[in-house]
């Protein structure tokens, strides 16, 4: 097991955002900081002492549960992440949670409240739920026989004779716990990710784990040919960011959902949705033109005015303008997202090969293999999603989620 100490963030922890979006997100300095979490995990993986990120398994749990004792009063809570809203959703009761909530979350909160009290939460925990009861099935898989459970897009896979299933059969909710809060108050809670569940109470009735990545057998450490492709990888990334820097900063400046680099962001979401690879760098750059063509075409078609047609039309004139001007840059922002993009799916597809529950997709023809969620890289407080896009997030936007 590899063990790392929490790192604090500010903020709470509702939002994740992708690897290789940091360059849209926080200029060049992203895209740095973005290599530096893949040279980091690499060391950490090559066995390197100075390899500091702090890595943990996303599982595909839902909802989020936030749980513990409120600071304030020193009652015992549970609750979703509407518990950091405005007005903090916060059940203490069952009473609370009829007022705050209705179906499916409103059952599953409910169990929640009556089993995670039971472990002797001294703070307050996030973890992904897994299933609550009457959630986890009984089937076959290729011959052999599993239990299963779907908390959101992927199916978890336990052989039916192993202790993990017979631990799962006597439990009443499955829930991994991944990031700790601290604070006086609820509104002023630090989220630290990782949480240290040594110190819980053992109640057959609650499944539970921290999601800290688990490598007993070495399978996931680099070749030499590996740490050489990889390296390589990571050069073309930082000879891109080097070349596309002053536009990368501009692109962080920008806000407004129509801004060139707000839409680059949601141009590489296409890929994502369709499922389809990005092809070539040369290539990205024409269809990204003519993809903010599409976009801004699209708002003037829709505005009724003459007036609110030319204030689409200027946006469209001055958009193009700074895309033929900085079109040398943009494909080198643009190389710079396919090389982190390749380099984190080099990871991931190391990090996928220790595996203690098997991971599958619902499909029309029965179960498709998948690999888990992804990970999460913590270096000094910044944290990053580690997904493979393609796999995963293609069926995350696709899929009818079960709990909502």
């Amino acid at each position: 097991m590899i063990n790392f100490k929490n790192f604090i963030t500010e903020q709470k922890n509702t939002h994740l955002e992708h690897l290789e979006d940091e360059i849209i997100n926080n200029g060049n300095a992203g895209g740095i900081s973005a290599v530096n979490f893949l040279k980091s995990i690499k060391k950490m993986l090559q066995g390197s002492a100075r390899g500091r990120a702090n890595l943990t398994v996303k599982w595909d749990g839902a909802p989020a549960i936030i749980c513990g004792v409120n600071p304030e009063n020193g009652k015992f809570f549970v609750g979703t992440k509407s518990v950091f809203n405005v007005t903090p959703k916060i059940n203490y009761t069952q009473s609370d949670i009829n007022r705050n909530h209705s179906g499916p979350v409103a059952d599953k909160l409910s169990i929640c409240l009556k089993e995670l009290s039971k472990l002797g939460i001294k703070g307050i925990l996030q973890g992904d739920l897994l299933f609550t009861s009457g959630e986890v099935k009984s089937t076959s898989i290729d011959g052999e026989d599993v239990l299963t459970f779907t908390p959101n897009t992927i199916t978890y896979a336990v052989p039916t004779n192993s202790d993990l299933a017979k631990r799962i059969t006597r439990a009443k909710l499955g829930i991994i716990f991944h990031t700790t809060y601290t604070g006086r108050t609820m509104k002023n809670l630090k989220a630290s990710f990782g949480a240290n569940v040594s110190r819980l109470s053992n109640v057959s009735s609650v499944f539970f784990d921290d999601a800290s990545y688990k490598d007993v057998s070495g399978s996931s450490t680099f070749t030499s040919s590996e740490s050489d492709i990889f390296d390589g990888i990571i050069r073309m990334a930082e000879g891109s960011l080097s070349k596309a820097s002053s536009v990368l900063d501009i692109f962080k400046r920008q806000d407004n959902v129509l801004s060139v680099g707000v839409r680059l962001k949601t141009f590489f979401n296409t890929f994502i949705r369709e499922g389809t690879q990005m092809g070539q760098v040369r290539k990205l750059v024409g269809d990204f033109r003519k993809y903010y063509i599409d976009v801004l075409n699209s708002e003037i078609d829709a505005r009724k005015t003459d007036k609110a047609k030319e204030k689409y039309k200027e946006i469209l004139k001055d958009g193009l303008k700074f895309i033929e001007k900085n079109e040398n840059a943009i494909m080198f922002a643009i190389a710079s997202y396919v090389s982190l993009q390749t380099a984190k799916n080099f990871l991931v597809n190391k990090l996928n090969q220790i595996q203690s529950i098997g991971t599958f997709l619902k499909t029309n023809d029965g179960f498709k293999v998948t690999s888990p969620e992804g990970f999460v890289a913590v270096d000094r407080g910044k944290a990053v999603k580690l997904v493979d896009r393609l796999e995963f997030s293609k069926a995350n936007f696709n899929i009818t989620k079960q709990w909502a």
